[in-house]
């Protein structure tokens, strides 16, 4: 089918008849084509979250078209055409306010979702958010069209001090010059970290490394792990981002894609994140964002969430799921052999089988980049 996004296109279909076939008409402001629209027909056509008059929405459904549109009784819409950015998902946000984040429409949307039940069962509000979410699918699939997707997953404790963040952005700024298109789980800690390095690809080392001393200043007797509960873990990203926004015309050169959910609402997305693929339903993002991975991905010390990736991971390239296994590695050696020894069971698992040569296990930032660099998906298709 079809999929129009822009008025010009729009204007080219209506004005196609009556040869025109079927399309869905994504997110546009239709009301001053009313007339022109009541015109025709609309068999087999779809209308998502357009702005329409009654009397032609009416039309479109009395001739065979459906009519899906934004309902004002939710904070998100129910259909778009690209994903957030962090513009919109911080949008509210108040640097002058102790507690800014609560003020965003990513932190409304989140309350919202708490208050109508995560598991809410509102015909409603369930088909609302599933169709949110086929809309952020449909906008993932078409940024990550022809790119080499590499994901890093870590885990969201990760403070923005520890070595393993700065060995973490360095990385993933090379990755990004080099074409390669980062993907994380979208939240803070060692996720934060992958989009930091890429969002500093076009500029100086020096200066991710200024970043990493600003962003990394905690409030006098924070606990340990939290960081992301920080009243100014935002504002200091914020600050980051103001003082070192991304050069004009350079932002495919520094993009990369968070793949978060409200369902961990109580965690703030990437800030150095260009993209956002927010999801409600939590299944279909993690596995999703590990089947977008083709070329890679790196796990980063983590826990609970981290080890279910690791092992949802195996469970694609184990049965060839996707049509391509792909390189899975352990960024850490005493933290997946003795902090979580999840290493001898993933080797166990893998024996004898295509992925068991992807697997590496190293603390070396630049065998991680040499075995991304060096794999061929066709070699390992299944």
């Amino acid at each position: 089918m079809l999929e129009i996004d822009s008025i010009d296109c729009f204007y080219g279909w209506l004005g196609s008849m009556p040869a025109r076939c079927p399309a869905a008409i994504q997110n546009l402001d239709l009301g001053e084509w009313s007339e022109q629209m009541r015109r025709h027909t609309y068999a087999g056509s779809v209308f998502l979250g357009c702005t329409l008059e009654a009397d032609v929405a009416g039309l479109i459904a009395s001739t065979g078209g459906i009519v899906i549109p934004n309902l004002n009784e939710f904070r998100f819409q129910l259909h778009r055409t690209h994903l957030y950015s962090p513009d919109e998902i911080f949008a509210g946000f108040d640097p002058s306010g102790c507690n800014g984040y609560q003020n965003t429409f990513d932190y409304q949307v989140y309350e919202q979702y708490i208050k109508q039940g995560k598991r809410s069962t509102r015909i409603n509000i369930s088909l609302a958010r599933a169709l949110h979410d086929h809309s952020i699918t449909d906008a993932l699939d078409e940024l990550i069209k022809g790119r080499k997707v590499v994901a890093v997953m870590g885990g969201h404790g990760m403070e923005r001090g520890e070595a393993f963040y700065k060995k973490i952005a360095l990385m993933t700024r090379t990755l990004t010059q080099e074409k390669f298109l980062v993907a994380t789980g979208g939240g803070p800690g060692a996720m934060e970290a992958a989009h930091l390095g890429a969002y500093f690809a076009t500029r100086d080392e020096s200066e991710l490394l200024e970043a990493i001393e600003i962003l990394k200043v905690r409030p006098a007797g924070a606990p340990t792990g939290k960081e992301y509960a920080d009243a100014d873990w935002l504002h200091r990203a914020m600050k980051v981002r103001s003082l070192y926004p991304i050069p004009e015309n350079e932002l495919r050169s520094c993009t990369s894609v968070g793949v978060p959910t409200w369902f961990y609402g109580h965690e703030p997305p990437a800030a150095f994140s260009t993209h956002i693929a927010k999801y409600f339903a939590n299944s279909i993002r993690e596995d999703g964002l590990l089947e977008i991975a083709r070329h890679g991905i790196v796990f980063a010390p983590g826990s609970a969430g981290t080890t279910q990736e690791i092992f949802q991971d195996a469970a694609q390239n184990h049965y060839g799921t996707v049509g391509v296994v792909s390189p899975m590695i352990l960024f850490g050696v005493d933290h997946w052999t003795n902090v979580r020894p999840v290493w001898p069971l993933l080797k166990s698992v893998a024996t004898g089988l295509p992925y068991g040569e992807l697997l590496a296990l190293t603390d070396d930032s630049d065998e991680i980049l040499n075995r991304l660099r060096d794999f061929t998906p066709v070699k390992f298709a299944t």
